[in-house]
């Protein structure tokens, strides 16, 4: 996520050196200016963001703290736009959310991610599939309710859209649902047609709020597109899909600024719970290379049981980490989402998240081999690894399918982990980043037992 910026703005800094003049703040502006529309952020927003940040440069006293120090307060007025942040319930159930977008934008899956997100706030939710234009939609939100175990409305043999989301908004009401999720129907391009079918389906269900989802990929057509959305049926929100992906991360400035509506929540990767909601100050404290750990605490706090993290650091402390231990972390980590999303939220850690890629902590090669490894293990073997000595370790191998040099490789990264991590244990914050700072690839951040 704003990879591109957030380079950009180091680079502007470590090439400047200030003179406390006005020649160098016109050097600063004039690469800030150029870095911003390499970005995708449109042309008006860059000539008021850079004027206003020049302006109170001067104001304060021209230098490379000010000069910063505007830079981030001008992102930040720039980036908040009145209006609701995040997700806001009806006054009294039912909230109704109408989901539009176009196709290819990710508007199903952001649907379903949003569904997951009001799960863990222990809400009870429904997604009515009111997406009949797309062949394989209905059946996509089928297997994504399935898959986060939220209920999905939908009738095979209605084929107007309408019907389907009156059908369950009476269900949600009836079953005392606390959100209806109304997936509805994109298209290549805007039409008439589209946006027709759209507003029936606003006036017979009279949704609390409408969100437009984008793909921030497409760069300033998302900014087109969700301005005609606006104009046509009227949106109270932006999710923009795909901000992990080559994403420039202009796109965020410009909808915010051009579009005038707020930014609600920003999906960071493919997986389900990959979808983080939008709040300005700490976007822009990420755009600044100083990370989210307010976002990443809850984030976490979401999917950990508190009383077994607990459990789990006194046996790190206690040297007593098994195997048993480590799939429930991994098990943890998956909830979280991806790896780079959780590693761009991680202090001076952005530019590591963005070496990532995607990394999958499910199918990897090596997490493939070590859950193989741990299966073909006894249930003491699990709980008192110290015990796996010779012969065990030649039945584990063949039992795996790997060999005995794959098999001690793994036994000894993960009791050199558990060492690390006991270590660190009472050292607090600060051991934890020295030990990121040591490890520093992909290996960091994951759990005990996953060091490359």
């Amino acid at each position: 996520m704003f990879n591109v910026l957030t380079g950009s703005f180091k680079s502007i800094v470590n090439k400047i050196r200030f003179q406390d003049d006005a020649s160098s703040l016109k050097k600063a502006t004039t690469e800030l200016r150029k870095s911003l529309l390499k970005s995708d952020v449109h042309h008006k927003t860059t000539k008021e963001l850079v004027g206003a940040i020049e302006l109170e440069t001067k104001q304060n006293g021209i230098g490379q703290d000010n000069f910063l120090k505007s830079l981030q307060s001008q992102l930040t007025n720039i980036l908040t736009t009145s209006g609701n942040q995040g997700f806001v319930y009806a006054s009294t159930p039912l909230t109704t959310i109408l989901m539009t977008g176009l196709q290819g934008s990710g508007k199903t899956t952001t649907t379903g991610k949003l569904a997951l997100y009001l799960k863990q706030k222990k809400k009870k939710v429904l997604i009515a599939a009111g997406d009949l234009q797309r062949l394989a939609a209905v059946e996509q939100l089928k297997q994504i309710g399935a898959q986060i175990e939220v209920d999905v409305y939908f009738d095979d043999n209605e084929t107007n859209p309408v019907k389907i989301a009156l059908g369950a908004k009476q269900k949600a009401q009836a079953e005392q649902y606390d959100v209806l999720l109304l997936d509805t129907a994109g298209r290549l391009a805007i039409d008439d047609e589209l946006m027709s079918q759209l507003e029936d389906v606003k006036k017979a269900v009279t949704p609390n709020e409408i969100f437009y989802v984008a793909d921030s990929l497409t760069g300033h057509d998302a900014t087109k597109t969700a301005t005609s959305f606006k104009e046509k049926i009227g949106i109270d929100g932006v999710i923009l899909t795909k901000f992990d992906g080559d994403t420039k991360g202009g796109v965020a400035l410009s909808i915010a600024h051009q579009v005038e509506v707020p930014l609600r929540f920003v999906g960071t990767g493919e997986k389900m719970p990959d979808l983080e909601v939008f709040i300005p100050e700490r976007i822009v404290s990420r755009l600044m290379g100083a990370g989210d750990i307010e976002g990443l605490a809850e984030k976490t706090s979401a999917v950990i049981d508190e009383k077994k993290a607990k459990e789990v650091s006194k046996k790190i402390k206690k040297g007593e980490f098994n195997f048993n231990d480590f799939l429930d972390q991994l098990e943890m980590m998956k909830k979280l989402g991806s790896m780079k999303s959780i590693m761009g939220m991680i202090p001076g850690m952005s530019q590591m998240a963005g070496k990532l890629g995607d990394m999958d902590l499910e199918n990897s090669g090596e997490i493939v081999r070590i859950k193989a490894l741990i299966s073909s293990m006894t249930h003491k073997e699990r709980e008192t690894p110290s015990i796996i000595n010779p012969s065990r370790k030649r039945r584990l191998a063949k039992g795996a399918g790997l060999s005995e040099v794959q098999v001690n490789k793994i036994l000894k990264q993960f009791k050199n982990a558990a060492k690390m991590a006991k270590k660190l244990s009472g050292k607090g914050g600060k051991g934890m980043q020295q030990m990121l700072s040591q490890m520093g690839g992909a290996g960091a951040g994951m759990p005990p037992g996953l060091g490359r």
